[in-house]
């Protein structure tokens, strides 16, 4: 098991995502239209601004008051209203469907199937971050049922270092380019 996810480069927010489940979940609803650093350092400030991951007291809080602490200065997203919202509602799925326990998302899962089912049943995940997520549940936690979630191309699942977050960001960008261009043509 993964004792950091070198997703941020602070090893306090890297720390954070491999001990906290929800962190990760968090992490993976912010990924959207920021850096990689910028969402997964997301959870790491919601708790220094809120003072708790626990699912329970982010999906039954203010909804301004939850907002108010992702717009604080420096702000959690660039979309600070609508993803305080996703990820209150991602907490309230959490807390209603899991008994307050991230992981049993994938611990609870069945099979592969089922662990995309809950996957992508979660508010704001699609189908790349199914594929993501699974990649980094198989990867660096070994989970058994993520292991049929794991695409062919790079994910975050094959950063274990800095300098391997660089690789896949740079693996990344190539690989948008290339579907672009099957698009186009």
């Amino acid at each position: 098991m993964a004792d950091a996810l070198h997703f941020t480069g602070n090893h306090e927010a890297d720390v954070l995502l491999a001990e906290e489940p929800l962190a990760l979940l968090i992490g993976f609803a912010l990924d959207q239209q920021v850096p990689v650093q910028t969402a997964f350092s997301g959870p790491l400030k919601l708790k220094q601004r809120f003072g708790t991951l626990d699912a329970r007291a982010i999906a039954t809080a203010d909804p301004g008051q939850l907002e108010q602490s992702f717009r604080e200065k420096p702000a959690i997203h660039r979309f600070p209203g609508s993803m305080a919202k996703r990820v209150q509602e991602l907490a309230a799925v959490i807390d209603d469907e899991y008994g307050g326990r991230a992981e049993r998302v994938w611990t609870d899962a069945a099979d592969g199937d089922d662990l995309r089912r809950r996957i992508g049943a979660l508010p704001g995940f699609g189908k790349m971050k199914v594929t993501a997520l699974g990649a980094v549940l198989a990867k660096r936690f070994g989970v058994q049922a993520a292991q049929d979630l794991v695409p062919n191309h790079p994910t975050l699942g094959d950063v274990d270092s800095a300098e391997a977050l660089e690789a896949y960001q740079a693996k990344k960008r190539a690989h948008k380019a290339e579907m672009r261009a099957k698009q186009s043509s």
